[in-house]
């Protein structure tokens, strides 16, 4: 497939939209269509305007090389639970690689100077929780719990976008976008939530951007436990896990009971039968699907995508107008995370 193939096929499923509803919206036919997504043959000027209108990108966004690897998103990471739909799974894949290349095609233009930056590991010579604890220490986070997780990620040039899937079977996906990772999660999840697919999907990122394994999610488990929750630190309260001090600790830990007593059966400290009925509890209550105190943990707001179309109007001279055509939209200027809500506010 060639790049304006990927392009194409990508806007189309990221808004939703068939084969049959994009030809309509462009006066092309369906077969077309297809033969244009999958690089059976190239769209001329005039067929390339109408498609970039209806999908709201710039010509030239369409047509620039991404240097897509293999299969659309073959590279993603998702974080979901098994009873998500493939439509929903496709649109928000779609998303994702939507993103990644809006990002790849400004970073190519401005550039990053991160703070930290991401190590990889081979989870075959390095297990997951020495990998965790590893990122931990070159990005000299203090012991105990991660405050701001968001804040962490981007300091490592990881841009983090909140957006809605329109389903809460999706948490999250990651994929790197040129020399930066982008991760997506669903704005719909409580911060405890969050928190834990971020560090879930840094964990892909770490381990298997380059060595993919078998055990790509039980990997990212074990990260994200380790590194949120760093064993070292957490051992010595994860006794008598009773409601009231699971509850505490999520206050402290950010995370939700659950992960603190899953921590603590997968360090041996709880054995089947107290998990079971710590489970059978948690249901009789109502608070396996919805757990108390989610609104007490600190909210997590991204920031980095936003300074950098922020810092292109502020001291690069741009207009927004001129931002937007660096992130390849084609007529809107409200709809880029690269500039901030209060901007995008101000151009009603």
């Amino acid at each position: 497939m060639n790049s304006t193939g990927d392009v194409i096929i990508t806007a189309r499923r990221a808004a939703g939209l068939t084969q049959e509803e994009l030809a309509g919206r462009t006066g092309i036919t369906q077969a077309a269509l297809s033969r244009y997504e999958h690089g059976q043959r190239e769209p001329d000027p005039a067929t390339l305007a109408a498609l970039a209108k209806a999908l709201d990108l710039s010509a030239e966004f369409m047509t620039h090389s991404f240097g897509m690897r293999g299969a659309l998103a073959a590279d993603a990471h998702m974080r979901r639970q098994k009873s998500a739909k493939v439509s929903d799974w496709r649109r928000v894949e779609a998303h994702l690689n939507l993103l990644r290349m809006r990002s790849a095609y400004l970073l190519k233009r401005v550039g990053m100077r991160p703070e930290n930056h991401i190590p990889t590991f081979d989870p075959i010579d390095t297990d997951p929780a020495t990998a965790a604890r590893l990122v931990r220490a070159q990005w000299k986070m203090p012991i105990g719990p991660v405050y701001n997780v968001t804040a962490w990620l981007e300091s490592a040039g990881i841009l983090v976008v909140e957006s809605d899937f329109g389903t809460q079977r999706i948490d999250g996906m990651s994929q790197w976008a040129a020399d930066y990772p982008v991760i997506v999660v669903n704005e719909r999840l409580p911060t405890p939530r969050k928190r834990l697919t971020l560090a879930h999907e840094l964990g892909h990122l770490v381990l298997h951007s380059e060595f993919p394994t078998e055990t790509v999610e039980a990997d990212a488990n074990e990260f994200a436990a380790e590194f949120l929750m760093p064993e070292t630190a957490i051992r010595p309260e994860l006794t008598a896990l009773k409601p009231a001090k699971l509850r505490a600790m999520k206050r402290v830990w950010g995370v939700s009971m659950q992960a603190i007593f899953e921590r603590a059966f997968r360090m041996g400290l709880a054995t089947p039968q107290e998990r079971a009925s710590f489970y059978r509890s948690m249901n009789a209550k109502g608070w396996k699907a919805n757990e108390p105190d989610d609104d007490v943990v600190p909210p997590e707001h991204p920031r980095l995508a936003a300074s950098i179309g922020d810092a292109l109007v502020d001291r690069g001279g741009l207009s927004r107008r001129e931002v937007a055509t660096m992130c390849g939209l084609g007529s809107s200027v409200d709809e880029t995370v690269f500039l901030s809500p209060e901007r995008r506010l101000r151009t009603v």
